[in-house]
């Protein structure tokens, strides 16, 4: 029987497939990214990681073993101080950009499985976020080659370095032991979370392409 993350990775092809055909990543990995929606995006991803480091203090809380606690807790610590850092240093005003529809509505379907459901799905809801910037990172530097002379050469590196693939590794680790000792249904409510959550990075990514705004006036 193959692994639960296996199984999810595979199940969720489609969804993956959506994410590398999107104009955005298109674009970012051929560096003719508007630098405003490249601006854009970094603020809304600011704000993300924000609520992402309190998801993963969440895990950290409900960590069923110190070596989990002590991998979640320094995940939050590098979501604000290296990628928080790496992005503010790029958005000379975070205040024009308010959340966005979407980076709420992600942000918030994270917290909340954090404060309602337990470790199990939690986990399976933050994993995405790893592997998915890991493996589309990845991608992009190899179809890009030499990132010399890349606008966006510094992105591409913070993801598709290894030290973020062997934090990637980590956490489908801690993932595929969670799932084999729970039982079937908290192991369907995984994937349904893992399965969620790639969906929410596919609409992240579309909605820095839009520039998403509010309807009305915030």
């Amino acid at each position: 029987m193959s692994s639960f993350s296996a199984q999810v990775w595979e199940s969720t092809a489609k969804a993956r497939e959506a994410i590398d055909a999107l104009p955005f990543v298109r674009a970012l990995g051929d560096g003719t990214l508007d630098r405003d929606r490249f601006t854009y995006y970094l603020a809304q991803d600011t704000h993300y990681l924000d609520d992402y480091a309190r998801a993963l203090a969440a895990a950290a809380v409900k960590a069923e073993t110190s070596a989990d606690l002590a991998f979640f807790a320094n995940s939050a610590h590098g979501a604000i101080v290296v990628e928080h850092a790496l992005h503010r240093a790029k958005v000379a005003d975070l205040a024009r950009y308010p959340k966005s529809p979407t980076c709420v509505g992600y942000t918030s379907y994270l917290l909340g499985i954090a404060q309602s459901r337990g470790y199990a799905e939690l986990v399976a809801a933050l994993l995405p976020c790893f592997w998915i910037y890991q493996d589309v990172g990845a991608r992009l530097l190899e179809r890009a080659g030499d990132l010399s002379a890349h606008p966006y050469a510094d992105w591409i590196g913070t993801y598709a370095d290894e030290s973020f693939a062997a934090s990637t590794a980590t956490a489908r680790a801690i993932a595929d032991r969670v799932a084999d000792s729970a039982d079937q249904a908290t192991r369907t409510r995984m994937g349904e979370a893992f399965s969620l959550a790639v969906t929410w990075e596919w609409m992240f990514w579309d909605a820095a392409w839009r520039q998403e705004s509010w309807p009305l006036p915030q």
